[in-house]
């Protein structure tokens, strides 16, 4: 659940392919994301899980993996 809603918000907001985002691809080396779309992403990412994710916590996600353990952190009563 969490992994799946995760990748469909990252390629909806960066305009990339669905396959592309796999649980290793960098949002910015391989997905082009640029410092803009880290806030509206964490901005997506809270209203969509309802969660609150602290700056220092933006500046760590630097995978698709790292975004879905980010959130697991948060929502632990979710599914991966």
């Amino acid at each position: 659940m969490i992994t799946k809603d995760v990748q469909k918000i990252v390629a909806e907001l960066l305009a990339v392919d669905l396959g592309e985002v796999t649980l290793n691809a960098r949002l910015i080396e391989d997905l082009n994301a640029d410092s803009l779309d880290a806030v509206e992403l964490a901005m997506s990412l809270e209203e969509h899980f309802e969660v609150t994710v602290e700056d220092d916590e933006i500046e760590r996600m630097d995978t698709v993996n790292d975004i879905v353990d980010t959130i697991k952190k948060h929502r632990p009563d979710l599914e991966v």
